[in-house]
């Protein structure tokens, strides 16, 4: 017999103990199905805390009367950007605008040919309220409009008043 014969038909040869390729096949197609699991997996898993940043989040309350500015401005530059509002700018004037407030506005806007709110006739790209003095039950808010492009702005600043037991707003002027 040939010596590679022998070696095989040897009990503690190392041709017993190697894999077969049948064997080799069957081992390979299990790890590819379990790196395949383990990558469907991982990917399902959502990053570690701290790892991501966290979405921008906004908040609101019932807080003081220049929150409510602050709301009202917000929500009233959104309504006179949205041609799709229909008459929100009106509600939005009704709703937290005194009546008295109201009129002297329709008269102001009739001889300026401009928005009493804004006092402007274009709409500005954006605003910020400050908390102001109080007294004698109002309060009075500075609101900062921003006109222009990022790199050149030019600001605008009102004094809006309001009533402390209502929290409505009762007078916007142009501050001097």
């Amino acid at each position: 017999m040939s010596d590679m014969i022998r070696s095989r038909m040897t009990a503690g040869s190392t041709a017993a103990t190697r894999p077969t390729r049948s064997t080799r096949s069957r081992t390979t197609g299990r790890v590819l199905v379990a790196a395949a699991l383990l990558a469907a997996a991982g990917a399902s898993v959502p990053a570690a805390a701290g790892t991501a940043t966290p979405p921008p989040a906004r908040s609101g309350s019932n807080g003081p009367a220049y929150d409510k500015v602050a709301d009202f401005y917000g929500a009233y530059i959104d309504a006179v950007t949205d041609e799709g509002s229909g008459h929100l700018d009106t509600q939005l004037r009704t709703f937290y605008l005194t009546s008295s407030l109201r009129s002297r506005l329709a008269t102001w806007e009739k001889h300026e040919h401009a928005d009493g709110v804004l006092r402007a006739q274009d709409v500005p790209r954006a605003w910020k309220v400050t908390a102001g003095d109080s007294g004698m039950g109002h309060t009075w808010s500075t609101v900062r409009l921003t006109w222009g492009s990022a790199a050149h702005p030019t600001y605008t600043y009102l004094t809006v008043q309001s009533d402390l037991a209502t929290q409505k707003i009762s007078d916007i002027k142009q501050k001097s």
